[in-house]
């Protein structure tokens, strides 16, 4: 005789299915929040009863106060300093408390039955959303809180196709494409590039705008000028000491952020090489570090202060039961423009 099936557990879905509204608003009425109706309540607390629904995880209590927690990988850089201004100031003003996590291992987090803990640690201390900030493989993270229905809003996110992901980032193809505009008008035909990680949507971007301005003022792209790397000062001191030594070097070196771009100057200054005069040096963040490097660095603008606002705005919506009005939202970017850019010089 075979093994009698074990029924299956009700869900916040099935509730939700049943009253026939969202799973943020099942939350609300076990959570005993006053922004629903009291006919919706009693309707979402008579089908509980039904289904013999039972919740997961532990709900923090009414009277603690709410939270979102920042989660990231990387150690601190000024990206990512400038991204968390703008949740702090964000989180300030509508007087949600503000964590910050290390993300569990890549190794482990992975695994569905850590994603689901390490989510539910987060409930239990009262987190309503999750932001993940410069956070690489973060699918079942993505997966164990969206079955636990708490918001997950990633910042400019490596890759954009998971299914239930929520972003935000810049217009990174619109930013790059200017910055390559303004060295073309500069007199500049050999433009090297050094971005990041091939994997991340981010750098892809930023190259195809490169690519795209090129191609739009009849400039054969060369496959000799282009490098990817990590974001980092290290990657960008390496490739550009390669391409500042080869027998047709650039006029002009455009990094596919800040860090990149201050490893560039560093090695040109090693190099005896002279920035504009020589060489046009471009970056992508505008970073607070952008104004103070020698010489100061024309960088593409994104506005990190609004992107942390932004991901808090997304996370309240979603806790409220309501769906973003975009599930990646994208900032316009700018092009500020200081000393390390120059007319080419005559003869290159």
């Amino acid at each position: 005789m075979g093994r009698e099936s074990t029924p299956r557990r009700a869900t916040l879905a099935d509730v939700a299915a049943a009253v026939g509204v969202s799973r943020g608003t099942v939350s609300k009425a076990l959570n005993g929040r006053d922004d629903i109706s009291s006919e919706t309540r009693e309707r979402v607390l008579a089908a509980v009863t039904e289904l013999d629904y039972r919740p997961t995880t532990v709900t923090a209590p009414e009277s603690a106060r709410r939270a979102i927690a920042v989660v990231f990988d990387l150690p601190a850089s000024p990206y990512i300093l400038g991204v968390l201004q703008g949740v702090l100031s964000a989180t300030t003003e509508t007087e949600i408390d503000l964590l910050t996590r290390l993300a569990p291992a890549r190794a482990t987090r992975t695994q569905r039955a850590v994603a689901r803990r390490w989510v539910a640690e987060q409930q239990e201390s009262g987190v309503v959303g999750i932001i993940g900030l410069t956070l690489s493989a973060p699918d079942a993270l993505i997966e164990a809180a969206s079955n636990a229905d708490l918001p997950f809003v990633i910042v400019d996110p490596v890759d954009t196709h998971h299914p239930r992901m929520v972003s935000v980032g810049s217009s990174n193809w619109a930013g790059a494409r200017t910055a390559t505009e303004l060295l073309i008008e500069l007199g500049h035909d050999r433009i090297a590039w050094i971005g990041g990680p091939e994997a991340s949507d981010a750098a892809r971007d930023r190259l195809y705008g490169y690519q795209a301005a090129l191609d739009a003022a009849g400039i054969a792209v060369d496959p000799g000028l282009i490098r990817a790397d990590q974001f980092a000062v290290a990657s960008g001191a390496k490739h550009a000491r390669d391409l500042l030594t080869s027998t047709r070097p650039p006029t002009a070196i455009m990094a596919g952020d800040d860090e990149i771009a201050v490893g560039v100057l560093a090695t040109a200054h090693e190099l005896g090489i002279r920035v504009p005069e020589q060489l046009s040096v471009t970056g992508f963040d505008d970073t607070p570090q952008a104004a103070w490097t020698t010489p100061p660095l024309t960088t593409v603008h994104q506005h990190l202060e609004g992107m942390g606002a932004m991901a808090v705005q997304t996370i309240l919506v979603m806790a409220e039961g309501r769906h973003p009005s975009s599930r990646h939202v994208e900032l316009a970017t700018s092009l500020t423009v200081r000393e390390s850019t120059a007319p080419a010089p005559a003869g290159r």
